[in-house]
């Protein structure tokens, strides 16, 4: 009779901890992405296109505004008539966007969501600010809600003015950012969570809101930017009256008309920063949001 014998198995050595690592620290290198001489080219083209129309002339207007050191800073927003500008144009913008970011979600989703006679014709007016001149705004809203008012509204002259201005070329902001996203939204995902009991707050929140808070935030930077920048629509309709209706954009154009052009440049930058601010705040606004649906 024969016996096998077998050889016990021998267990190859454990890796040690700092192999174990080693390993994870070394996958297979990712290939780099390489421009092709076409995108290089356009990348160029893009750069170059950028920097004449943005990069340089915020350039000159920083430079020009840092001539006379802070002093120069100090000197114009301690001058009251320009605080009250400063102050009237970002409260009336943020006011303004606002009323946008609620007002413009609805307008679109009105015209996503629904159908009626007569939304075709709304779809097309709605791009009217878009298109027309802001004097020529200016002159109608004038006509509608100056001294002879056919509506009895008589808010020319008023800082009424300045927020019917602003909303006005504005309104189109949120609501052309909102629409294609709410366009390309499945149905099926809110009638599905519906169906599972969530009421209509919980798929607000939880669904729609989650996949609208970009394009809503991009809106509103829009909306806000333009807003603080506004100079046509205001100049018949407001009266440009001194610490009332006297916004940034004429308080810019009156230094630059007296050859007090470091005061306008200063003026301009603490307005770029301000939108500056406002554009980060409300991207982090909508990562948040997004993140907690």
């Amino acid at each position: 009779m024969t016996s096998v014998l077998t050889a016990p198995a021998v267990e190859p050595p454990a890796a040690s901890p700092r192999g174990r690592r080693r390993a994870r620290r070394s996958p297979r290198s990712a290939p780099r992405s390489t421009l092709t001489r076409g995108s290089a080219l356009g990348l160029g083209i893009a750069m170059v296109w950028f920097s004449l129309l943005v990069l340089i002339p915020l350039t000159a207007v920083v430079a020009t505004a840092g001539e006379g050191g802070w002093d120069r800073y100090l000197s114009v927003l301690r001058n009251d008539q320009t605080w009250a500008a400063v102050t009237l144009t970002v409260g009336q913008a943020l006011l303004v966007t606002a009323l946008n970011v609620v007002v413009g979600t609805v307008i679109a989703w009105v015209l996503v969501r629904d159908r009626f006679w007569g939304k075709a014709a709304l779809d097309v007016v709605i791009d009217v600010p878009f298109a027309l001149p802001t004097i020529v705004a200016g002159l109608v809203l004038l006509s509608l809600y100056g001294p002879n008012s056919p509506l009895g509204v008589h808010w020319a002259f008023t800082e009424h003015a300045v927020t019917l201005a602003l909303a006005f070329v504005t309104l189109p902001f949120v609501v052309r950012t909102v629409q294609p996203v709410l366009e390309e939204l499945e149905v099926d995902v809110e009638e599905a969570a519906a169906s599972l009991g969530a009421r209509r707050g919980t798929i607000l929140r939880r669904i729609l809101l989650p996949s609208l808070a970009p394009a809503i935030a991009a809106g509103a930077a829009l909306s806000f930017a333009r807003a603080i920048s506004e100079y046509g629509s205001l100049v018949l309709l407001s009266g440009n009256r001194p610490y009332e209706t006297e916004v940034v954009s004429v308080r810019v154009l009156t230094f630059i008309e007296n050859g007090n052009t470091a005061s306008a440049a200063a003026l301009a930058s603490v307005m770029l920063a301000i939108a500056l601010v406002v554009i980060v705040a409300l991207d982090l606004v909508q990562r948040r949001v997004a993140r907690r649906g």
